[in-house]
């Protein structure tokens, strides 16, 4: 049973032997065909139907063709974004010397790699499907960032009372993904209100503190 509120849960489960009488109990050759009728469908419908639910309907668990459909449906395309291969990758093959064998990729003139990853899609897509089907209130947008982020840690969202609300991440966000949270507009707000987004704190830099306190608790950063 899921918890998260925009998923529906769905029992695809079929259970062909109820539907025998009981004055056919000794009829053990019935049986025996509804039997592996009931297995035809636990196999071909049953497992098919979790499969569709598990990587296209739910947007928690959604392979790349699931998120594909979504994106289409939310109107949100941006995240099947793709790039060239980087050069500094070639492909696999016969080359002058066959200098790119142990050296290079399967692929071919026109591939590409996606910007985002499946996980970052699915915090996209998830995003704008809460955006477009509840209200911005705190409350509501506290219970969207536990459902999004609650994997990567915690971020709730505070309400200035100036026309802004502030979200604050106790977490590092990926580049491309905090970029995205700007560039398509993903978190909830009120229309007319600004977001502004506090940074996780810095960690303590390794040095020479007070009685050398920081060795052994800090990072080399600059």
């Amino acid at each position: 049973m899921t918890t998260d509120p925009a998923i529906q849960a769905f029992d695809f489960s079929l259970n062909l032997m109820r539907v025998i009488l009981w004055q056919y109990n000794d009829a053990t050759r019935l049986q025996s065909l509804i039997d592996h009728k009931n297995k035809w469908y636990l196999e071909n419908y049953t497992e098919f139907w979790n499969n569709w639910h598990r990587d296209v309907f739910d947007l928690r668990t959604a392979n790349d063709f699931g998120l594909a459909v979504w994106s289409i449906i939310l109107g949100l395309t941006g995240v099947n974004i793709v790039e060239p291969t980087p050069d500094n990758k070639p492909n696999w093959g016969f080359s002058t010397y066959n200098e790119n064998f142990d050296h290079g990729n399967f692929s071919n003139s026109s591939s590409s790699v996606p910007v985002y990853t499946t996980d970052e899609r699915r915090i996209m897509l998830r995003l704008r499907y809460y955006k477009l089907t509840h209200r911005p209130t705190v409350p509501n947008i506290n219970m969207i960032l536990r459902e999004v982020f609650g994997h990567l840690g915690t971020a709730v969202v505070q309400d200035n009372l100036d026309m802004t609300i502030t979200y604050v991440f106790l977490f590092a966000l990926p580049p491309k993904l905090s970029q995205a949270l700007d560039d398509f507009d993903l978190l909830p707000r009120p229309t007319g209100v600004g977001v502004i987004r506090a940074t996780t704190p810095r960690p303590n830099i390794f040095g020479f503190g007070v009685e050398n306190e920081n060795f052994e608790h800090g990072n080399f950063l600059d």
